[in-house]
């Protein structure tokens, strides 16, 4: 690199999704001369936020807010960013410039600006729902005129750079969501749901074959709308086999699943695809019917205790988890028994509790009978300690099972078996000498809280 060449030090918050955009932000830097660095010797600190709920605001807030105590130039970037713009930059002069999506392709050029002093105006946030057709026939030709981020691959001419060795890597099969869930605000600044070709998830997918990855994790807003807007409702089901079959590539997971458009045919292919984990991350988020509907979501326990019965009736080992919401605007009593009843008898293997909060924008944050702060907190509680120990129940039950981890700390013999996913499902702890980046083969002798102990039983691939 020349003399001449400034250094960006990115940092990314929230969800998997925002890791695929960063590795995305870094190939259109590197192609723009910037370097690059995890280091002190950074020009401007680039950051991108997280908009989901109160806390990950706080969280890209306080990030943008302690880059700028270095000293060094900063810029807020992704869906805090993207969300509130004009008026996140008038609340937060501490950054010197808040991006939205559109400023991604030539982030580079963005970024010379900021380094020269030049002064940015922040974007005004605008509905991106309505930058779309709905036509599903015209959507994919309006994307390439509108900046859908984790879209930019473009095969032979590679568009990511990945950003550590791992040996899993996230890869985006679409942006967007089209539902309505009233306690979601997703949509108004991520857009409405736009498929990637296939072709394309292929190529990249094997690019990352080639640079090291060994499990793919397909993350969305919502996998199971894939294809629709491509007039193929069978679309993910015909790509996980070409995605099983990618030399390099052991295991793929599917992220983001929504229970009331999970067809059975989906299913099943998730289930018994060679390649593919039997691994269900479904968005339950309640269970009572009542809650469900002001929600604008479907189903009852026992619709999502059948989509449970079928899964581990293909696989009874499958592994399962969910978040839920608890406080929901007119959640009663009753309807809080009947989230109990449902995940004592789901055998989930992880839970994330939430408790509501209003959101922008959304139509529950003018929804009556709200409970209060207390109240609120006071149900996460219960829940939490719940599925606390029901999860760890359900590791306990996974004792004698046969196991294949995939190593990523070999030092702490600590890696992920097929039901858990990155980062929240919990690990499984393997004896004997392994190697960081290789599948071994193991057997569950014993469970700590949500985590597994296995002893290797055979050769690592």
């Amino acid at each position: 690199m020349s003399g001449g060449a400034r250094k960006v030090a990115l940092v990314t918050l929230g969800c998997a999704r925002n890791e695929v955009d960063s590795e995305e932000l870094a190939a259109t830097l590197g192609a723009g001369d910037w370097q690059i660095t995890d280091g002190d010797d950074a020009d401007v600190v680039l950051v991108n936020t997280c908009g989901f709920v109160e806390a990950a605001k706080k969280d890209s807030i306080d990030t943008v807010l302690a880059a700028a105590d270095t000293g060094k130039k900063v810029v807020a970037v992704g869906c805090l960013a993207e969300r509130y713009g004009d008026e996140l930059a008038r609340n937060l002069p501490e950054a010197d410039a808040v991006l939205g999506f559109d400023s991604y392709a030539d982030i580079a050029a963005r970024l010379d600006d900021v380094a020269a002093g030049r002064a940015i105006t922040a974007h005004v946030p605008r509905d991106r729902r309505t930058l779309l057709p709905v036509t599903p026939v015209h959507r994919p030709a309006a994307a390439a005129e509108v900046s859908v981020p984790g879209h930019a691959w473009l095969p032979g001419n590679q568009r990511r750079k990945r950003l550590d060795d791992s040996a899993l890597a996230y890869l985006k099969i679409a942006s967007g969501c089209d539902r309505r869930c009233t306690f979601c605000a997703i949509p108004s600044f991520r857009g409405s749901f736009v498929s990637r070709p296939p072709g394309d998830i292929l190529a990249e997918a094997r690019w990352l074959a080639e640079h090291g990855a060994r499990e793919l994790v397909l993350v969305s807003e919502n996998s199971t709308s894939y294809g629709k807007d491509l007039g193929d409702l069978r679309a993910l089901e015909n790509l996980l086999p070409d995605l099983g079959a990618i030399d390099g590539i052991e295991r793929i997971r599917v992220s983001y699943l929504q229970p009331a458009e999970l067809r059975p045919s989906l299913l099943e292919a998730i289930a018994t695809t060679p390649g593919v984990a039997p691994y269900f991350d479904l968005s339950f988020q309640h269970a009572a019917p009542d809650v469900l509907r002001r929600m604008k979501r479907f189903g009852s326990t026992e619709a999502f205790l059948g989509i449970l019965e079928r899964v581990r009736s293909f696989v009874p080992e499958a592994g399962a988890r969910s978040n839920v919401i608890v406080g929901f605007p007119g959640e009663t009593d009753a309807d809080l028994a009947e989230l109990e009843r449902f995940l004592t008898e789901a055998r989930l293997d992880v839970v994330g509790v939430f408790g509501y909060s209003d959101e922008d924008g959304t139509d529950a944050e003018n929804f009556d009978a709200k409970l209060s702060e207390d109240e609120i907190a006071d149900r996460v509680e219960h829940i939490t300690a719940l599925v606390d120990e029901l999860m760890a129940q359900r590791a306990e039950d996974r004792i004698g099972e046969n196991v294949d981890v995939l190593v990523e700390d070999a030092d702490e013999g600590v890696g992920r078996a097929m039901h858990q996913g990155p980062e929240t499902d919990g690990v499984t702890r393997v004896t004997g000498p392994v190697e960081r980046g290789r599948f071994v083969p193991a057997v569950v002798v014993d469970s700590e809280g949500v985590d597994l102990v296995a002893d290797v039983k055979g050769t690592a691939w």
